[in-house]
């Protein structure tokens, strides 16, 4: 007790019938630990740092009636070592981390009396791990009074029970299970979903298990720019499904998705797109997996301007503005890679500021043709990257479907060589006080 071993003993005497070795610095089981002390019937390994037990490590254990490993740090047991322990009737395994039993685990256990997995991190079993009991499938062949065949203690609380469909299997088995198999407490516990915290096996009631379907109340969606829009999509499962979006074969992030459930089998998943931008038209695709599958559904996205509008060929403006109707633009910020635009309505233009929309006109100074960007109310800043070294630029900023007008536009050229930050920055700098002053300065 409480002995600085870090491993068995090698030179314990053959005859010895008892091992109690507890509140030590064991760390594993390795194999072979038993081979001389074959004569062996109760092993007590209790509240050390077992995290390892070997295959064959109750080789040459015969005769091995009862084993104790409470307390320690096992996350797996190699549940066919019990091979070589036939006359095993107690093993003691509560306290440790076992998260999985798997189908075969007590196959070979079959004089087992007493088995307690209570307090470790089980969450799912089947049932299957005890109809291929040998103590179990006896019990169902019994023929005759009970006294026939011994009672076997099973002990199985404590433990964080996902009461999904998964779990369906065993909590029937805990349901119509009794002697000669006796709980030691019946009363389990359901850890999860949320909706099932805290309530006890016979008061829940679980469906089959289902591969996700998938669905979305609308599939085509025409919006206009600049709004903030969701996009939403349904799935049916059990268990609750995982869920994500992506768009153009890449996976979106997960600070615009939120995915909760809103009834025991149905989960609500939403995709929020900010400020829509022609650009972000597309499918964007709905996806949902549990084990049993995958399906997804996609919903196409059209952006569309909020108002109906022609943008010239050129920058010829279609008609007078609206009388001291003017946007004030200047630059907030250059980097390496282009610059921030800021502006502001003057005048009439800024009576109703959360009702003012903005079109943008950014591209190449010679071009016929620039792009149209569509800007909603309460936005006054656009950042324009990925710039080509030594290409003059124009950006203009007007109000609503307007032409831009003297003063709303910004010139800059990039510098010409990409590498050359700090030239490239002093160039944009430069330039863009020089032809913001002299607009009408022709391209070259």
């Amino acid at each position: 007790m409480s002995a600085l071993l870090r491993q068995i003993p090698a030179n314990i005497p053959q005859d010895i019938r008892k091992i109690r070795i507890e509140n030590s610095h064991l760390t594993e089981l390795p194999r072979g630990s038993f081979e001389n002390v074959s004569a062996l019937e109760y092993l007590w390994l209790n509240f050390n740092n077992i995290t390892v037990m070997h295959i064959k490590s109750l080789e040459y254990l015969p005769a091995l009636k009862e084993l104790r490993l409470q307390g320690n740090k096992l996350s797996s047991v190699p549940w066919t070592a019990f091979q070589d322990t036939p006359t095993l009737k107690i093993l003691d395994l509560k306290h440790n981390r076992l998260d999985v039993l798997p189908e075969h685990a007590l196959r070979y256990l079959p004089n087992l009396t007493y088995l307690d997995l209570s307090s470790n991190q089980l969450t799912i079993i089947s049932r299957d791990v005890f109809y291929n009991w040998p103590v179990y499938q006896r019990s169902q062949r019994m023929e005759g009074p009970l006294e026939a065949i011994s009672n076997a203690v099973l002990a199985l609380h404590d433990n964080p029970w996902i009461c999904d469909c998964r779990l369906r299997g065993f909590v029937q088995f805990i349901k119509s299970v009794g002697p000669p198999i006796i709980l030691m407490n019946s009363y389990l516990t359901c850890s999860g979903p949320k909706f099932r915290t805290g309530k006890f096996f016979h008061e829940v009631e679980l469906n089959s298990c289902m591969k996700p379907l998938t669905s979305a109340l609308d599939t085509n969606l025409t919006v206009p720019a600049g709004l903030n829009i969701t996009l939403t999509c349904f799935v049916q499962a059990s268990p609750s499904p995982a869920v994500w979006w992506t768009y153009a074969l890449k996976l979106l992030r997960a600070f615009n998705v939120s995915t909760e459930p809103i009834s025991e089998d149905t989960v609500r998943s939403e995709l929020l797109i900010a400020a829509a931008r022609p650009a972000d038209a597309g499918n964007y695709t709905c996806t949902a997996a549990n084990f049993l599958g995958n399906t997804s559904v996609a919903i196409n996205l059209r952006v569309v301007a909020p108002w109906a509008s022609t943008t010239p060929r050129g920058w010829a403006p279609v008609g007078p503005a609206e009388p001291g109707a003017h946007v004030e633009v200047r630059i907030a910020k250059q980097t390496v890679y282009g610059i921030t635009l800021e502006w502001f309505a003057a005048a009439a233009a800024a009576a109703e500021p959360g009702e003012t929309w903005y079109t943008l006109l950014v591209g190449r100074y010679d071009a016929a043709q620039k792009d149209t960007i569509y800007i909603g109310p309460g936005v006054n800043t656009y950042s324009v990257t990925d710039l080509l070294p030594a290409t003059k630029y124009e950006v203009c900023v007007a109000l609503r479907n307007q032409a831009p007008r003297k003063g709303q536009c910004v010139v800059f050229v990039t510098g010409s060589d990409v590498s050359q930050m700090e030239q490239r920055e002093k160039l944009i700098h430069i330039v863009v006080i020089v032809c913001a002053m002299v607009l009408a300065v022709p391209a070259g």
